[in-house]
Order: structure tokens, then sequence, then C-alpha cells
């Protein structure tokens, strides 16, 4: 038996139905099975996500199963798979998706020769059946560049705005300098202030080709698709990912994005609000003022107009009454 040489972080919750597919693919990124370590965090699933686990990953040897007695979200559940990383690489992997095979290998491959700080792919959407290949929006492939030189610029759709954890694998020493860590308590959203501080901190990243990963879209029991107050979580996952870029040494670089990205998010989810519950818009609209005021002043106006104009026109409201406050 081999060791591993990546480890696979799959939290879950609920994932009986998919969770199946998305082990049984683990093992066939390697001729060798036992060149992967896979750890499952069990997120409090009521249903039997556990046991299908077990069953599909009976011939994996590097199998290691976490379970929640109480969710405590994706956020935390992806912290406590990265403290039992002890291979060079690491990524991670959500109980619905799942990878063509040998994907792991060429990520590898490619991490070994740019001998970078982690790396990027495209992904594909499955909505029942229809797939969209969604591509990581950085023009240069196969070469190593500096995270930070990523971001920019603020009008346009960039690295920062692809925070999928999952579409891509890392070195630990991301780990060991504290880049990889999420906030803990988020349900929702935790990679945003995580892709800023992976992109302002590390030091080397590229973009690469490899065999896909599969994003499930459409999903009745994720949270993308269930408008509660869990979906408020976006407001403080912003609000940290503004302090994590007026923290930097270049923070007047870097917030004119951040506002952007920030208020054109909040938009979006004003729109979604007339599916909410009464009380659950107005927290949203609540919490929105507040990180609303997160932005520097200088910022607002700039950013607006950076905006579609649907979403310019949804957020005029609420910014006139922070001001007027």
């Amino acid at each position: 038996m081999s060791s591993p040489i990546v480890t696979v972080i799959l939290p879950a919750k609920d994932a009986g139905p998919y969770i199946g597919t998305t082990v049984t693919t683990l093992g066939r990124q390697f001729e060798d099975p036992s060149r992967v370590r896979l750890v499952v965090i069990d997120d409090g699933s009521t249903d039997d996500t556990r046991v299908q686990v077990q069953h599909f990953a009976r011939d994996m040897p590097h199998v290691e199963l976490i379970s929640n007695a109480q969710p405590v979200g994706l956020a935390a559940a992806r912290n406590q798979g990265l403290e039992r990383v002890d291979t060079d690489y690491f990524c991670f992997v959500d109980g619905d998706d799942w990878m063509h095979p040998e994907r792991l290998e060429s990520l590898v491959a490619s991490m070994r020769r740019l001998e970078c700080d982690f790396v990027r792919t495209d992904h594909v959407t499955d909505t029942d059946g229809r797939r969209r290949l969604m591509k990581a929006p950085f023009a240069w492939r196969g070469r190593v560049a500096d995270p930070r030189d990523a971001i920019l610029p603020a009008d346009e759709t960039t690295m920062v705005d692809y925070p999928y954890a999952w579409a891509g694998m890392f070195h630990r020493r991301v780990i060991d300098q504290g880049l990889a860590h999420f906030e803990p308590g988020l349900f929702t959203a935790e990679d945003r202030p995580w892709i800023w501080r992976l992109h302002l901190r590390a030091t080397s990243f590229a973009v690469v080709d490899a065999p896909a990963i599969l994003y499930r879209r459409g999903v009745t029991t994720s949270l993308t698709q269930v408008l509660d107050r869990r979906q408020l979580d976006f407001l403080p996952a912003f609000a940290e990912a503004i302090r994590v870029v007026e923290q930097d040494a270049d923070a007047d670089r870097f917030l004119p994005k951040i506002a952007t990205t920030t208020m054109s998010v909040c938009a979006y989810h004003l729109f979604r609000a007339r599916a909410m519950s009464a009380s659950d818009r107005t927290a949203l609209r609540h919490g929105i003022r507040d990180l609303l005021r997160a932005i520097p002043e200088d910022q607002i106006d700039p950013a607006l107009l950076r905006l579609s104009d649907r979403r310019r026109r949804i957020l005029a409201r609420l910014v006139r009454e922070v001001r007027t406050a």
C-alpha cells in the first residue's frame, strides 16, 4: 500500500442521494487509490450520508469519517478537515459534486511542476443533466503568477469573484501560513473572506487545465436554494472580507474592488428577498445598511457607477437611507 499524496476534505450534510457518486469518483483519481486520503465530515446529517460513505469508500484504504452531532456549518466543517491534512497537497469537494477520473493526479502534477501555493481550474455546472463550462476568470493558463495580480480591475469579474474552494488544489504551506482557514459559524458565503485572504497573502498561484469537477446545481437541500435566515451569513462574510482588505498595505488599491463586489452581492440578495419571509426581509435590509456603513464613504458612489442599472436602482434607496441616518 502506498502513502497518500493528497488529502480530500469532504464536508456533507444530508447528501445521501448524491455522495455515493462523489466518493466513487474519488476512488478513480489515481491508478492506486491509496494515493488519496479522504476526510469526510458528516455535519449533523439526518439521512444515511454516513452509511453511504462507508459503503462507497470500502475500497479506499485511507478514509477518516468525522461525525458532528449538530451541524456546525460548511466553514467550521472544512476547518475540521484542514486539521487532518498530513499530505503535501489538499483539496475540497462537496457532498453533491463529483470529479472526472484522474483530475487529482493531473492537479498534483501541475503543483509539482509549477511549485506554486495553489492552482485553480474551470468547473462544469450540472443542472438536471444540462452541463455548462464555467471558466476561471484569468487570461493565462499554466503560468505562475502573483495572486494579487488577479484581483483587479474593479469593474470586471476576476479571481476573487471565483471563490469556489473546490475548484483547485493547495499546498499545505497555505495551512501553515494561516491562509486556508474559514471564518467559523458561516453557513453561506464562507469562501468570500477566504478567497480574498488567499489572493492578498499567498505568494504564487496558477490557473491550469485539468479533468473536470462537476458542480450540481438546483439541489433542493442546498443553502443556495433555501431562502431562510442562513442566507444572511453573506453579511458578516463580506464584512470580514472588507476588514481583510483594509488591513492590507495596498488597501487603497483594492478597496474599489471589494466595495463593488459587496454592493453587487447586496443588490442580488435584495432582489431575491421577495421570496423571503417578512421578518427575514427586514433583517436583510438592516444588515445591508450596516454592511454599507463598513465600506469607506469615498468608495460608495464609484462602486454604484460600476453596477448594472438594475442593481444600482435596487440598492439606491438603502444607500440614501444610510447617508441620511
